[in-house]
């Protein structure tokens, strides 16, 4: 699969275990994704809350086969695929684990503890997480106000630290967290509509409330490779190599409506997986 990764990007990804790509989408993908998250009706049906410590709630749609609806199509572009497929290490076929639609609403969308992703894949029973990687498409503008991502630089390094749960979340343990903010940068990754935010498992990150008058969504795809089998993960999604698509499918193709052959994930089957 041909790559548009330059080697100084791969290297600042093994290095800072996240990269950014400015203007990954342009503005009319922006629309486009902006307009079907807010009306799709399918989207708000099976989206669940997740509390914080606080009690304030961060809304979530997942689905683990991505369609040809327009989110599947940008899972499924040569720019995502291939984005994955030049950061990730080994050389099996790039698989779609699950897609998720965070949405951060003003005033009352709660708080990420500070977490690894692996440190809930882990669970599943993933060996490999060097094999595995989260792509965060800004939907809307992020940033401090609307409480964007906040990354430790080099933190993938550690390998993976205790979790536990923090509200209805999980969380790292803290004694680590403080550790390594001690001799590690804390990084806000602030992104405009259509910035794309590759990043490793391991990198520890958070977020804060959004108290801003505006919301803060974002779309995350999370690819493995086929050869890094889990062992407690039902969806067997993670396994499956991605059909690419070109990168105009999204504007191009005729996109259908997302529906439940998408195999969304529900909150009850969700606390029962952890």
């Amino acid at each position: 699969m041909s790559s548009y990764m330059l080697p100084a990007q791969i290297e600042a990804y093994s290095n800072e275990g996240y990269l950014i790509i400015r203007n990954f989408l342009n503005t009319e993908e922006v629309t486009k994704l902006q307009q079907i998250a807010f009306d799709d009706g399918a989207m708000r049906k099976h989206a669940f809350d997740l509390n914080d410590q606080a009690g304030k709630k961060t809304k979530l749609t997942l689905w683990y086969k991505p369609g040809n609806d327009a989110y599947g199509l940008l899972t499924r572009s040569n720019r995502m695929v291939s984005g994955a497929d030049s950061l990730m290490e080994g050389k099996s076929a790039v698989c779609h684990f699950h897609s998720k639609l965070m949405q951060k609403e003003p005033k009352v969308g709660g708080a990420w503890e500070w977490h690894q992703d692996y440190g809930y894949w882990y669970k599943n029973e993933f060996l490999l997480p060097d094999q595995m990687i989260s792509v965060m498409i800004a939907i809307t503008d992020a940033n401090k106000e609307n409480g964007c991502l906040q990354v430790i630089k080099g933190s993938h390094k550690m390998g993976r630290v205790e979790h536990g749960f923090a509200g209805e979340q999980v969380g790292a343990s803290q004694r680590y967290v403080d550790l390594a903010l001690k001799t590690m940068e804390l990084v806000y990754v602030e992104l405009k509509a259509g910035d794309v935010l590759f990043f490793h498992p391991n990198l520890l990150h958070r977020s804060e409330a959004n108290l801003s008058d505006n919301a803060r969504w974002s779309l995350i795809s999370v690819y493995n490779r086929s050869s890094n089998i889990p062992y407690n993960e039902p969806s067997q999604s993670s396994t499956i190599p991605v059909e690419a698509v070109p990168d105009d499918a999204l504007l191009e193709w005729e996109n259908q409506l997302i529906d439940d052959n998408a195999n969304f994930l529900e909150k009850e089957k969700d606390q029962a997986l952890k």
